[in-house]
């Protein structure tokens, strides 16, 4: 149990270049005390309470603005930064070393029983107000783009991006530590827009050339 206290606090310190000691961390990161209530809540569940850790959970969400269900599986060194409005469900399924921004939902699509929740797998980074729903799995080592709605599986090692997310990075050269930049993802939507806009003007171009016998490619006003 200290062993996993000491990951979940030197996570915060890894991630987060405004942690400067262990008892700011302690102190003043929802994250953290977020993750602690959830682990007491997940105890009892295991063990087939109902009422109390549904008590916990509502008490930490009260606190900390951050709502996991006591049957969530929650793995070491997972980190939920800032953490305003993030909702983790009963059956998502958490790997480790897991980065979590604020607004993210692990959620349903249905009323279904069963394994209705996602699957993070390990090094995953979930960017600022993603949505991961249904009984997906996201790869280990991939990246979730800020403000992407998931919807399907996503491979290992991959970075997804957009409104529904699409892979638009995958099996590439590995880092060794979690990548936290979103600047540099590209824009799938921007990229098809610039091709077809270059299709438009080859379309322009080979018009005036049937019409006048001549190619003017460069005057955009064809």
């Amino acid at each position: 149990m200290f062993n996993r206290i000491k990951q979940d606090i030197q996570a915060v310190k890894d991630r987060d270049p405004a942690a400067r000691s262990t008892l700011e961390v302690l102190l003043c990161y929802p994250g953290i005390h977020a993750l602690y209530c959830h682990r007491v809540a997940h105890f009892f569940c295991r063990r087939g309470l109902i009422l109390l850790p549904r008590i916990i959970s509502h008490l930490s969400r009260f606190f900390t603005g951050i709502e996991i269900h006591p049957g969530a599986t929650i793995g070491s060194s997972f980190f939920v930064d800032h953490g305003m409005g993030v909702v983790i469900g009963e059956t998502a399924e958490i790997g480790s070393n897991v980065t979590i921004y604020q607004g993210v939902t692990l959620g349903g699509t249905g009323k279904i029983k069963g394994k209705r929740h996602p699957t993070i797998g390990d090094n995953v980074v979930i960017g600022t107000g993603a949505k991961v729903l249904g009984p997906i799995t996201i790869g280990e080592n991939s990246r979730v783009g800020a403000g992407s709605v998931v919807l399907a599986s996503v491979p290992p090692n991959s970075t997804v991006v957009g409104i529904p997310a699409r892979v638009v990075y995958h099996n590439g050269e590995k880092v060794p530590s979690i990548n936290l930049n979103h600047s540099d993802m590209p824009d799938p939507v921007a990229e098809a827009l610039n091709r077809l806009q270059e299709q438009i003007d080859q379309l322009r171009c080979q018009r005036f050339e049937i019409e006048n016998g001549a190619c003017n490619c460069g005057d955009k006003n064809i």
